[in-house]
């Protein structure tokens, strides 16, 4: 039962550290807190009052034109279309080449200074009463600059910090061993003995610095507008630079738009010379093959050809037939002699002569059928018409045969005539292929030639052209008032600092600190239950309880003592031994006024001081030392009665002091007397509490253990040290102390 009720009291210790006591831990060091910051603010306000650069932001817009949609009358002819990439635009703002160009047109490599009061300040554009304007000069040789101190009589003293100081006069050429240069005067009103120190800054060093230093970047995420800022000391200047710069990007781009254009140019120009040379060639080509083969227009002379072939072969398909007519007839009058019939129709012969024979034959041979049906075949009439008959046939055959004669004649002139115009329609597809072929290659020179003139015409458009690559929207503005950022940071900083410096010297403090230093770190080392916790005594007086005390360590005392009775509820003559890991600790005092408060509730409560190394009851509580527990383990004679008295100041205390110290304490302490004391003060008291000398030095409070009923271990704020709460870890793993809990 004692065990539970022991792990409750001790579950109701924090387990961890609250942010309370880690916040109280660096609350203590107030002091270096407030110094850190007295320190570093004031140093911070005197260092931007006197030392620090005032910078003023600058800012400006501009709009990267697309040139598919730049609205360009002549946008549609352009040979150079492209779409912007505004990524690719932002890093040729950022490029170092076009800063280069931009400070060294600037002439921002040269730096004039005025000397302050407190600081020099460097002075730009009119704010300079002269101006250097350089040949060459050597910045290697040049670190430090010069100084010119101005003299009546336009005049001037130059001091290169070689050892010489020499007059000049303004506008005169300088030659020195770093360079030549001329100094003019800018204002007209110059005051004599004034002086500037003039500086010169590596181009490259500079570029770099305002690369750096300028913020490119668009305006939202879907547009080609940016924003351009610069923060510098001189507002006028990061005006000029942003100007300059957007300026430089405009013409860079055109140059390089005119540098394509040129070589496209004359490369179109080399074509085309070379392209008219061919072209005049094949033109020259068509004009030989048309010449060579008698040709105009070759379809319509194919088409000629073939309409003249086709009326040749027509005609001789008439000749033919009419020969045939014509041979029919002739076979018809020769096989049929004898007979007096009819000759067939010419059908088609036009030869009047053979018409008008035939005719003729056919008209006898119809009378003389008619006088055949009136008189005799030897009728003269009948005769005569036969001897007629006889000389038409011979006549209509000589006829035939000379008809015939002449129209074979025809028929050959014809075959011969459309042999020709075969012979050339066979050669026309050859004609027409070749023909086709040069033809190509002329429509292919002729339609390169043609493009190349176009582009050639959209490329000297182009390059006439100037349009600007970027639209500047807002020219640079800005600087009327410090940006401010750079106060505030510091500030921040010196804030930051003046907390930081004092939290780390605290917290090495801490992490040093070997001791420990707050509830939480007792807890962290060992579930051994804490009963209580006592505060510092800051009085020197040895009992801090009494009737009618209301202090707040008087109320810690009767916390642990409401705690020590819960933790022993339900059993009587309680034995509480107090030991700690050192001397020093505070378990003498602890034990004191734990029996005090004890006493104060009415119990019967007796203090035994067995620490027999180092006694300080007696001392604390202002007793005689005199018989005491040492005499009475080595002493028959000594009786219970003569070492336990009374505590003057504590009523209702019993107090048993430790006698003299002996040689032997350890073995003392393991005398069959002191169980019998112990027995003895059982049956007399309600409360034994043992003060025992450290368990971290010496072993007499393990002798004193089994007498024990509840074992309280003292730990000291800032004394005990932190590898000493293995020593109650282990008593409280082993049990080699009863109920061992921690105050």
């Amino acid at each position: 039962m004692v065990d539970d009720e022991l792990s409750t009291i001790g579950g109701e210790q924090p387990e961890t550290k609250d942010i309370k006591t880690i916040v109280s831990q660096y609350t203590r060091y107030w002091y270096l807190f407030l110094l850190g910051l007295a320190l570093t603010l004031p140093a911070a306000f005197l260092y931007l009052r006197y030392y620090a650069v005032t910078k003023y932001s600058v800012y400006s817009t501009m709009l990267i034109k697309d040139d598919k949609s730049s609205g360009d009358a002549l946008g549609d002819l352009s040979a150079f279309k492209s779409t912007k990439n505004i990524d690719n635009e932002i890093q040729i703002l950022w490029s170092k080449r076009l800063m280069n160009r931009v400070v060294s047109e600037l002439g921002l490599s040269t730096k004039y200074i005025i000397e302050g009061k407190i600081r020099d300040v460097e002075v730009y554009g009119n704010g300079s009463s002269i101006k250097v304007l350089l040949d060459k000069i050597d910045y290697s040789k040049l670190r430090n600059g010069f100084t010119v101190r101005i003299k009546p009589n336009n005049a001037f003293e130059l001091d290169d910090y070689t050892g010489h100081v020499t007059i000049y006069h303004f506008g005169e050429q300088i030659q020195k061993a770093y360079g030549s240069f001329t100094i003019f005067a800018t204002a007209q009103d110059y005051t004599p003995g004034s002086s500037i120190t003039v500086q010169f800054v590596d181009i490259n060093q500079v570029a770099d610095y305002y690369n750096h230093a300028i913020a490119i970047a668009p305006i939202n995420r879907d547009s080609n507008v940016l924003s351009v800022i610069l923060k510098d000391p001189i507002p006028e200047k990061a005006k000029d630079i942003i100007n300059k710069l957007m300026d430089v990007y405009n013409i860079e781009a055109i140059e390089d738009k005119n540098e394509v254009a040129t070589n496209t140019l004359k490369f179109l120009d080399d074509r085309l010379k070379k392209l008219t040379a061919g072209l005049s060639g094949v033109e020259k080509n068509v004009e030989t093959f048309k010449s060579a083969n008698g040709l105009t227009d070759i379809n319509t002379q194919a088409s000629s050809y073939t309409t003249q072939a086709s009326s040749l072969n027509n005609q001789l398909s008439e000749w033919a037939i009419q020969i045939d007519v014509l041979e029919s007839i002739e076979n018809y009058l020769r096989n049929n002699q004898d007979s007096y019939s009819t000759v067939p129709s010419t059908l088609g012969i036009k030869d009047e002569t053979l018409l008008g024979l035939i005719g003729k034959f056919n008209e006898l041979q119809l009378e003389r059928e008619r006088l055949l049906r009136t008189v005799e075949a030897s009728n003269p009439l009948v005769q005569n018409l036969d001897e007629q008959l006889v000389k038409l046939r011979i006549n209509i055959l000589e006829n035939l045969r000379n008809i015939k004669k002449s129209l074979r004649i025809t028929s050959n002139n014809l075959r011969a005539s459309s042999g020709k115009f075969q012979s050339q329609i066979r050669k026309m597809p050859g004609m027409e292929r070749e023909l086709l072929g040069i033809n190509r290659q002329q429509s292919i020179k002729q339609n390169i030639y043609s493009y190349l003139l176009q582009k050639r015409e959209e490329t000297a458009i182009s390059l006439a052209a100037t349009t600007t690559m970027a639209r500047v929207i807002d020219p640079a503005t800005g600087g009327d008032s410090p940006t401010g950022t750079e106060s505030r940071s510091l500030y921040l900083a010196a804030l930051l600092l003046g907390l930081g410096v004092p939290f780390a010297i605290v917290y090495l403090i801490n992490a040093l600190n070997n001791k420990v230093r707050s509830q939480q770190d007792v807890v962290a080392a060992t579930a051994t239950p804490i009963i209580g916790e006592i505060a510092h005594n800051s009085s020197n007086e040895a009992v801090v309880i009494r009737e009618g005390m209301r202090s707040p360590i008087a109320e810690m005392f009767r916390l642990v003592r409401t705690n020590l009775n819960f933790a022993v509820l339900g059993k009587e003559n309680i034995v509480v031994l107090v030991t700690s890991s050192m001397w020093g600790e505070g378990k003498t005092f602890f034990s004191i006024n734990l029996a005090a408060s004890l006493a104060l509730t009415g119990r019967r409560v007796v203090l035994l001081d067995l620490d027999l190394r180092n006694p300080n009851v007696a001392k604390e509580l202002e007793l005689l030392n005199r018989t005491g527990i040492s005499e009475y383990l080595v002493s028959d004679k000594v009786s219970i009665d003569d070492i336990i008295m009374p505590a003057e100041h504590v009523p209702g205390l019993s107090v048993g002091t430790s006698g003299a110290i002996p040689p032997n304490p350890s073995e003392l302490l393991m005398s069959s007397r002191l169980s019998c004391l112990i027995q003895e003060l059982k049956s007399r008291f309600d409360y034994i509490i043992i003060d025992t000398p450290p368990v971290g030095l010496v072993a007499d409070a393990f002798v004193l253990a089994p007498f024990a009923g509840l074992s309280l271990f003292v730990v000291r704020y800032d004394y005990t040290k932190k590898a000493q709460l293995t020593i109650i870890k282990n008593i409280y793993k082993d049990k080699t102390l009863n109920n061992p809990m921690i105050v």
